[in-house]
């Protein structure tokens, strides 16, 4: 029994130990849970040829040819992000349990000589620390990736009156990817409400939804993020702060602001105005050559904003903007739905010219 859950033990820590560096490239990670599997292993080293001895394998009744049907389809769908989580989870119960049967096996009087019931325990209350760790950032890992297409900027003054969840439905009707709620007038207590009920629709929509400024309101729906500027709290500030499984974007104007942001932990960084914009005219105009010079030098995502429209749009998509922030390239359209349309089609016209060259 010792030598089957140790087994268990540390195979279910290698899976997760590899989805760790090979999947998320955590080095921190995947560290803690190679010192777990090495602290197990020697803990137990005394027994190691003990254990082998009692080893019978071929008359186990729980040998891997008896494996489930639902461990065998778990193997063949982890491209996918539940795929991937269920992998986790199934290794990391996997590895829970063994310990707790090592753990109650060495409370026995002829064992609690030679393993020690409470390091068991602790490994096993360390592995909970590390599953959530882990779950966490395979989830903010697939919000990074969707960081792509049409983000649009739901600015209640922009609005102007207009029902926020029917222009909602209309954005993602349209096809965009993200929306991001912006009020920096109204108080929070009113916010809250429409900000419930935008993150109800758009989880599921399958869109992301990012809040503009506002930590506590960010955290208080559970939105996918919080995007923030430079005047707002500091980015290492807000990655404490924010549960793990949520991003943060981040805007700036310079090289140096975009370094340092990536730096900080930006999930990714929004670049502009790359034209001048009459949604905010004091915004400094960047143009296209820094999107480029920020793709060369910077691997987070970069979002694109200030002044896109239909017209200019294909410009921004060649420079390498991996998503398009936009106001009133489609709230200033009285067919919100048909604005949107349009602006995917050709963003993604430009983006196949650009693969196929």
């Amino acid at each position: 029994m010792i030598d089957a859950n140790l087994n268990r033990s540390s195979e279910g820590l290698r899976v997760l130990e590899d989805v760790a560096r090979f999947l998320l490239n955590d080095a921190e990670l995947s560290q803690r849970l190679r010192s777990l599997r090495h602290d197990l292993a020697r803990e137990t080293k005394s027994l190691s040829v003990g254990l082998l001895s009692h080893r019978d394998s071929e008359h186990d009744v729980g040998h891997p040819y008896f494996i489930s049907l639902r461990e065998r389809k778990l193997n063949m769908k982890t491209t996918s992000l539940q795929g991937l989580l269920d992998l986790v989870t199934a290794n990391a119960k996997r590895v829970e349990e063994s310990l707790r049967v090592v753990e109650e096996l060495a409370k026995l009087p002829e064992l609690s000589s030679m393993l020690n019931s409470a390091s068991f325990e602790q490994s096993r209350f360390t592995l909970y620390t590390l599953e959530r760790d882990l779950i966490s950032r395979i989830s903010r890992r697939d919000k990074i990736e969707r960081i792509s297409g049409l983000y649009v900027i739901l600015d209640r003054q922009f609005l102007a009156g207009r029902d926020e969840l029917d222009i909602a439905i209309q954005i993602i009707e349209g096809g965009a990817k993200v929306i991001q709620l912006r009020d920096k007038q109204n108080k929070k207590g009113e916010l809250l409400l429409v900000a419930q009920k935008l993150k109800g629709l758009c989880s599921q929509a399958g869109v992301l939804f990012i809040i503009n400024d506002y930590l506590d309101l960010a955290m208080a729906v559970d939105a996918d993020g919080l995007h923030i500027g430079q005047e707002d709290l500091p980015l290492p500030v807000v990655r404490r702060q924010l549960p793990i499984d949520k991003i943060v974007g981040c805007s700036v104007t310079t090289l140096v602001q975009a370094k340092k942001a990536q730096n900080e932990g930006a999930d990714y960084i929004a670049v502009g105005s790359i034209f001048p914009t009459t949604t905010k005219k004091e915004a400094p105009v960047v143009g296209v050559d820094m999107l480029k010079e920020l793709k060369r030098i910077v691997s987070t995502p970069l979002v694109a904003i200030g002044g896109i429209n239909r017209n200019n749009v294909g410009k921004v998509v060649a420079a390498g903007a991996d998503a398009v922030a936009v106001i009133s390239a489609v709230l200033g359209e009285k067919d919100v739905r048909g604005a949107v349309q349009k602006m995917v089609a050709k963003m993604d016209l430009v983006k196949g010219k650009c693969q196929n060259q």
